[in-house]
């Protein structure tokens, strides 16, 4: 029967490609997919929770692409691998590795300069991570791990709360996400902060 995905604003539909990365064969709907992942992800919070994450691994293109896998690998075969197509939003697959590597040098001048307060800096690295699209699926969930371990690991804080829900469903809370990250898009990132810290 196959994979049969429904996709709400924002997020990236899968090619029959990378849905053929599917590891678990028997995971015909979105919810059945959204718990597997849900899972994987659980998991990975655990592993960053006792990983000892210094500040100088954390902003390299091999930690972020090392978090994806940790978030997604149980389900997916192409986990930690950036994309190879373009998608109905992020930048070019072939500008990924430049875009990032400009973010990562961003941010640790903002850290060196303490250009932003540290919900800022975080949530500005979420909002460019996302933008850029690194990955197939899973860039939203996995930009709101970033900013919670730069919170965490880099700054020594309580990581965001982004309203205590799987932002998946389309319910309010989503709608308002997405209202947020469209601001962000525009150059005010205070709605953002002020998103993830409710």
């Amino acid at each position: 029967m196959g994979l049969e995905l429904q996709y709400t604003d924002r997020q990236t539909p899968l090619d029959e490609e990378e849905k053929e990365g599917l590891k678990i064969k028997s995971i015909t709907t979105q919810g059945e997919l959204d718990e597997f992942e849900q899972l994987n992800i659980e998991k990975a919070v655990e592993w960053t929770v006792h990983a000892n994450l210094k500040p100088e691994r954390i902003l390299t293109e091999k930690f972020i692409k090392n978090l994806h896998k940790k978030m997604y690998g149980d389900v997916w075969k192409w986990a930690g691998e950036f994309r190879k197509s373009n998608k109905n939003i992020g930048i070019k697959w072939t500008q990924i590795s430049i875009e990032l590597k400009n973010l990562l040098d961003d941010t640790k001048y903002w850290l060196d300069n303490n250009t932003f307060s540290s919900e800022e800096i975080s949530i500005r690295f979420k909002h460019r991570i996302v933008v850029i699209h690194c990955f197939p699926n899973g860039n939203g969930r996995h930009s709101r791990m970033m900013a919670d371990i730069i919170m965490e690991s880099i700054f020594g804080k309580e990581i965001f709360s982004w309203h205590k829900l799987n932002m998946v469903k389309v319910d309010d809370t989503r709608k308002e996400y997405i209202a947020a990250l469209r601001k962000a898009d525009n150059g005010n990132i205070n709605p953002l902060i002020k998103f993830a810290k409710n």
